[in-house]
């Protein structure tokens, strides 16, 4: 049996194409989920729920009544939400003395009260039967990275966030945890992909040799999902043990991208 097979799920931040957000709903479909996928990009998000059989509703997380209109849609759809994930974000990276306060509007909107009331409202539709909220962190919630102060904080405190809910929920059957990926291969990386010795320089840094893919992501929101998780409170960190080392330096950065260019 599917591992996901009956429960109804909502991705939001499944418009970006080839995202994580999109290959983690594309994942609990196959695992047997009915899945609404959301997001700002409406002809995107409506290809996808077309291909998966499932539902898309334009929200952006920054707006309440919008995130309170999907956990509305949701749960008049089938009844009934059984897990909420949250895979938003912007990774801005700029100094720590170069980031104004418009960035840092942005950045808490985006990634802490957008977020917050997302679960607040996911939380409130799973009233009765429980569910899974699981949100996407980062690595760099834990380990540094220079440039990334507003990007690190907002998730730290998300993380936070995710601990209070399970506390306070878990007596009514909501789990809520949180995944940790380190620099992934996605869309919003491609330029980090594109420029030679960059990737080269954070695998160093992993013990398993490689850096993440969404793919390993959405394995582990699969888990979290499903009912063989007795787990919640808890942030995974699924960057292939990144987090018992640390990220490079941007000297160091710097360095394998020069000698990659020097190569060529």
């Amino acid at each position: 049996m599917r591992r996901l097979q009956g429960k109804t799920a909502v991705v939001l931040g499944a418009a970006g194409a080839g995202n994580m957000g999109q290959v983690i709903a594309r994942r609990f479909a196959a695992e047997g989920a009915l899945v609404m996928v959301a997001g700002r990009h409406e002809a995107e998000l409506a290809s996808l729920a077309a291909e998966l059989g499932g539902r898309h509703a334009v929200c952006d997380i920054t707006a309440e009544a919008d995130v309170r209109a999907l956990a509305k849609a949701a749960k008049a759809w089938t009844g009934r939400v059984d897990i909420a994930l949250n895979a938003t974000g912007w990774g801005l990276l700029k100094g720590f003395l170069e980031t104004t306060r418009e960035d840092l509007e942005r950045m808490t909107a985006l990634q802490f009260i957008g977020p917050f009331q997302f679960f607040q409202a996911m939380t409130e539709a799973m009233a009765g039967t429980g569910g899974s909220l699981i949100q996407i962190s980062s690595a760099t919630a834990t380990i540094m990275l220079n440039d990334h102060a507003a990007y690190m904080g907002t998730k730290a405190g998300v993380d936070h966030v995710i601990r209070c809910i399970a506390n306070e929920f878990g007596d009514r059957g909501v789990r809520a945890n949180s995944i940790s990926p380190g620099l992934t291969a996605t869309p919003m990386t491609a330029q980090a992909q594109a420029t030679p010795g960059l990737f080269e320089a954070f695998s160093s840094s992993y013990p398993l040799g490689r850096v993440g893919t969404s793919d390993d992501i959405a394995e582990a929101a699969v888990w979290l999902a499903s009912d063989a998780c007795f787990m919640t409170g808890q942030n995974l960190q699924v960057n292939g043990g990144l987090t018992l080392r640390r990220n490079p330096t941007r000297e160091e950065i710097a360095a394998s991208v020069g000698a990659a260019m020097t190569r060529r």
